[in-house]
């Protein structure tokens, strides 16, 4: 298997029980690997949870670490893929100083060049926010940035699905009522 480090997003879904996050999360700090970003919601499927979690990691280190997560009492399944395999989103929240905004009109082209919304305007702050792909989400920032403009910023964790027609957990869940 590849030693190269990349970027890896892990799909987890569990019953929704107290304490399970604690237990996904040392799995991560007992290898040693950070978590670039985590966002917990409810899925699809009633009374299960699913974890969008991002780390840089070999492709050794990453299916150890999934295994060890599938093992939890709790945890329906975990999978992990690689960018291409999912369809991912974040958000950023750019909070611009008003003044800055009105007497330099190009932050306002640039706003507009990313595609991003001004989705509230005051006399002291704009906020400004942006849906997209983590490159383009940062790319913003650092753009605003440079103005000199950006009061705060703040971005979301990952959310991503699979490209595949349903969740692979469905055809899991599935299997195991079919056998069960």
């Amino acid at each position: 298997m590849e030693n190269k480090k990349k970027l890896y997003t892990l799909l987890v879904y569990s019953e929704n029980v107290a304490g399970i996050l604690n237990q996904i999360t040392a799995v991560f700090t007992r290898r040693q690997v950070n978590i670039e970003s985590l966002n917990v919601s409810a899925s699809s499927i009633p009374g299960v949870h699913k974890y969008t979690i991002t780390a840089w990691s070999n492709e050794d280190q990453i299916v150890k670490i999934t295994r060890q997560i599938e093992k939890k009492i709790d945890v329906v399944k975990a999978n992990f893929f690689t960018d291409e395999q999912l369809f991912i989103r974040e958000s950023g929240l750019y909070k611009l100083s008003t003044p800055m905004v009105l007497e330099n009109p190009e932050i306002s082209r640039t706003i507009r060049r990313f595609q991003a919304s001004m989705i509230e305007v005051n006399p002291t702050y704009t906020i400004v926010q942006m849906h997209g792909v983590t490159e383009d989400i940062i790319s913003l920032f650092r753009a605003l940035d440079t103005f000199g403009c950006v009061l705060q910023y703040t971005r979301s964790g990952r959310i991503a699905v699979t490209r595949g027609m349903q969740e692979q957990v469905s055809e899991f869940l599935e299997s195991r009522q079919e056998n069960g």
